[in-house]
């Protein structure tokens, strides 16, 4: 017989929707001692009120899991010294400008966020963003092909160029930084052997996707109504999500949101949509780049965190041999996230041709490639894998997007700007590292 017995027993708290595991044990130098209990402090937050939401915050940042923490204070800081600097930088044009130009960049962050979750990089999102760009202006302007059906034959492309670059990666072991290394080069020069001589391809405005892209295009086209709209279903949403998340695990007896903490989640949400709302309103309302960019964000974030695949893709980043012996077929997840990112990288550039209604050879090209994996990495994905979320597509292309707006306001020169971001760049890093390293000293790595 061992000399350590345990028992587990669980107790439901209804009023507080807590399930208290607890371990008895009894220690191995004298079985006849009275038992220990131990209870996961964890599960005693909610028991706890204010104080125990407090004592757990102090014990996540002390184990190095900030989270988007860092960005909110960054941002914090950014838009007081601009708005310091300008006052114009808050007010509702700058603002409505910001939201609306963050969007193509931020469709590239969205794809490279599922390959820095591996723990491996996208160097080609640029120029294939570029390309897409390109390939609709000649199915639509050259062979005069219906835009919508254009469209779809290029996110096509798109997730046909990730599938191969993800091919030679997973299954013939090339690096992914050589891939597509070499798929930046590529299909960059692919793109200015299509666009020829004039290097520029203009495509008529009143063509779908590029109308509904463009800058002057608006929710619902009721700029007010649409706003508002736009708030309330997001509102709604959480709500909604969160109380049938709370009704499923009650009825499975573990640990769930008691309702008091959802009410209070639920109205900050609707505090920040309809302020936001009501600001975008001041200048011309939401864009329906914004509204599809953060709809993008809401599917992928659902397919990453409440999905069988996403899990795959996070415990691949997490350790490929564990994945490997738990099952997973770690080739196939590795060709489809380079897929994911070659679609985002193609959808991405359809929102630039959307904001200058053209497809030109600056198209992907400059530092876009450098600022949508800057974009990722500063809102909190991990370079080393496993760890991040799509919203820090969103955050992240706010920092940036926020920097570059207040440096033009103030006619700060390119170099400025270039240097800025990288400086934000490499704290984010440093950032994730002295939390990795927190993290492995507290265990919870």
């Amino acid at each position: 017989m061992s000399d350590t017995s345990k028992t587990v027993k669980s107790e439901k708290s209804k009023s507080e929707g807590v399930v208290e595991e607890q371990t008895t044990v009894a220690p191995a130098d004298d079985p006849t001692a009275a038992p220990v209990s131990v209870v996961d402090p964890r599960l005693l937050v909610r028991e706890e009120g204010l104080k125990g939401y407090v004592t757990e915050f102090k014990r996540k940042v002390k184990g190095g899991e900030l989270g988007s923490l860092p960005v909110f204070i960054g941002l914090i800081v950014i838009w007081t010294i601009f708005q310091l600097q300008n006052d114009r930088f808050l007010s509702a044009d700058n603002l409505s400008n910001i939201s609306y130009f963050l969007s193509a960049t931020g469709m590239l962050a969205i794809g490279l966020v599922f390959v820095l979750l591996l723990g491996e990089i996208d160097l080609s999102v640029g120029s294939v963003s570029g390309l897409a760009s390109t390939i609709f202006a000649v199915f639509v302007v050259t062979h005069g092909m219906n835009a919508w059906l254009a469209l779809v034959l290029t996110i096509l492309t798109g997730i046909g160029i990730g599938s191969l670059h993800g091919w030679f990666f997973a299954k013939i072991g090339v690096p992914a930084f050589v891939v597509t290394l070499a798929g930046f080069l590529g299909w960059n020069g692919l793109m200015l052997w299509l666009l020829g001589e004039s290097g520029t391809i203009n495509i008529p405005a009143e063509q779908g996707p590029i109308r509904l892209l463009g800058q002057n295009s608006f929710f619902m086209d009721q700029a007010i109504v649409g706003a508002y709209i736009l708030a309330g279903l997001g509102v709604v949403s959480l709500a909604v999500g969160s109380f049938s998340e709370q009704r499923r695990r009650r009825a499975a007896g573990v640990p769930f949101r008691p309702t008091s903490e959802i009410l209070l989640r639920v109205g900050a949400l609707a505090v920040a949509s309809f302020a936001a709302a009501a600001v975008l309103n001041n200048a011309q309302g939401v864009s329906n780049a914004l509204v599809i960019f953060l709809g993008c964000l809401v599917v992928v974030d659902f397919v990453l965190r409440r999905t069988p695949y996403g899990r795959q893709v996070f415990a691949v980043g997490g350790g490929i041999e564990a994945a490997r012996r738990a099952g997973i077929n770690v080739p196939m997840i590795r060709i489809t996230v380079f897929a994911i990112s070659g679609m985002f990288a193609a959808v991405g550039g359809m929102f630039f041709a959307g904001q200058t209604a053209s497809a030109t050879l600056n198209a992907g090209g400059g530092n876009t490639l450098m600022l949508a994996i800057a974009a990722a990495v500063i809102g909190g994905t991990s370079l080393f894998g496993g760890r991040g979320s799509v919203w820090s597509a969103l955050l992240g292309m706010l920092v940036i997007q926020s920097i570059q707006t207040g440096l033009d306001l103030l006619n700060m020169n390119t170099s400025i700007q270039y240097m800025i971001t990288g400086a934000v760049l490499l704290g984010a890093v440093v950032i994730d590292s002295v939390s990795r390293k927190s993290q492995k000293a507290a265990g919870r790595a």
